[in-house]
């Protein structure tokens, strides 16, 4: 019982932060009018965002090398990528800054131009750079310095250019499910005792009760069964096969928005709103979501990448999940976010990765 309780709070804000980035965008000119002050603005300290120059000078150098002049005009016109990070803390005390491990971290990469979404997790227990040159679970950098060291850990290890970020708290999805009517997921055998085991669990913290699934097959679940469903990781798989049953959660729910009444959505608006801290401001979510009516997510996948990872106990750090060529990882990230390019990994990596070698190489049967 209390190994499926801390699995509880592990697990479910990887949702919301993919409902708020997602669905709740797909809403966006209604929540603006109706709900902006229920967001939380905070503005960072861009001073303290760490972008290394050398990744700017690589896409630079790898754009005139792989375009055609009239590709180059193109890109003049285009309004490009925008990367955000997410991330999903346990806050059930309404703090969402630093001193709270980010139990989910996401890269939401989205392409203006063609109005594709790209999501990609990164698992909260890979060993990397901090940002501080100290090494450990990623997901410490958000307790050690909040969204701005998080931020730079992303920025560090993957060469990336974030320089915003949306923060997501505990609660909000159980409610969102219910007030879409519920969601269409299959269930199978091997998760009916986990997914009431979980439930039992959340009820009994929560005080409420719960229906129990009693068959396996494609049938409605509830808020309370849709997040039970989204915290199995005893099944084969593990933890890497419950990132994707909540990305099947998050597709039921995409499908279920479509055709929701306002009042639904504004329900749904209403659970999810309160838990959320960005340094996205109105005009810059209008900026980037103003049509994203028409965006779709196109790829979901998970860092490090599958072939690219194992799983080790590194000492006093516990289990971890180590990339096991950062440069490679980092190279299919590119690849996968900016397929027009090729990439090559700056200096700062290729560093990075010798310095996760040496300190889990032992550890790695």
């Amino acid at each position: 019982m209390d190994n499926r309780k801390h699995g509880f709070r592990g697990s479910i804000p990887l949702l919301i932060v993919e409902i708020c980035v997602l669905i709740i965008a797909v809403f966006v000119m209604y929540v603006v009018v109706t709900m902006t002050s229920e967001v939380n603005h905070k503005a960072i300290d861009e001073e303290k965002i760490l972008i290394n120059e050398e990744i700017v000078r690589k896409k630079t150098d790898d754009v005139k090398q792989t375009e055609t002049e009239e590709k180059k005009e193109e890109k003049v016109k285009a309004k490009g990528y925008r990367n955000i990070a997410l991330f999903g803390v346990d806050a059930r005390d309404g703090e969402l800054g630093r001193g709270t491990r980010s139990d989910t971290i996401m890269i939401a990469s989205i392409n203006q131009d063609t109005q594709e979404i790209k999501l990609i997790s990164v698992f909260r227990d890979t060993y990397l750079n901090l940002s501080n040159d100290s090494y450990n679970k990623c997901n410490t950098a958000y307790a050690q310095g909040g969204p701005e060291q998080a931020i730079n850990m992303l920025n560090m290890n993957m060469d990336l250019d974030i320089t915003d970020y949306v923060t997501i708290g505990f609660s909000g999805l159980i409610d969102a499910v219910d007030a879409l009517g519920g969601i269409e997921i299959e269930i199978t055998d091997s998760e009916i005792s986990h997914l009431n085991n979980y439930q039992l669990c959340m009820a009994e913290e929560l005080g409420v009760d719960y229906i129990p699934v009693g068959q396996s097959g494609r049938q409605i679940l509830n808020g309370m069964q849709a997040t039970a469903y989204c915290r199995i990781r005893y099944t084969r798989g593990d933890d890497f096969r419950r990132t994707e049953r909540q990305r099947e959660v998050l597709r039921a729910m995409m499908d279920k928005a479509g055709g929701a009444s306002v009042s639904a959505l504004t329900d749904m608006v209403n659970a999810v709103l309160p838990q959320v801290e960005t340094s996205l401001d109105v005009d810059e979510i209008l900026s980037v979501l103003g049509s994203v009516a028409g965006y779709q997510m196109v790829v979901s996948d998970g860092f490090p990448f599958e072939g690219g990872r194992a799983g080790a106990n590194v000492g006093s750090k516990g289990s971890c999940v180590i990339p096991m060529d950062l440069e490679e990882n980092v190279r299919q990230l590119h690849q996968m976010l900016y397929p027009e390019s090729s990439y090559n990994p700056s200096g700062q990596v290729e560093q990075i990765n010798e310095e996760i070698k040496r300190q889990t190489g032992e550890y790695i049967q």
